[in-house]
């Protein structure tokens, strides 16, 4: 391999490595965004352990007490918690 391959190589790897971090850091902010709008709705939940994001402002989140809710906006702009089984 050349040199320019090589320090290309090496760059990709330290932004990789770099990048990680904040996929992590958004995770937690919208697992804790989900637990507490779960909570205002008055739904039992405790924490949100882990999110999947269906479309923009739309999430099924898992709760560390075995519920499951699908978060979303309605048509009015308003946030809708379901509850699923």
């Amino acid at each position: 391999m050349n040199t320019l391959t090589v320090a290309l190589a090496q760059a990709l790897v330290v932004a990789a490595f770099f990048a990680v971090p904040s996929f992590s850091d958004d995770d937690e902010a919208l697992k804790k965004d989900l637990t507490a709008v779960i909570a205002l709705h008055g739904l039992p939940c405790g924490e949100v352990v882990a999110v999947t994001v269906l479309a923009e402002n739309d999430y099924a989140a898992s709760c560390k007490d075995g519920n499951k809710y699908h978060v979303y906006l309605n048509a009015e702009g308003r946030v809708v918690v379901e509850k699923q089984k």
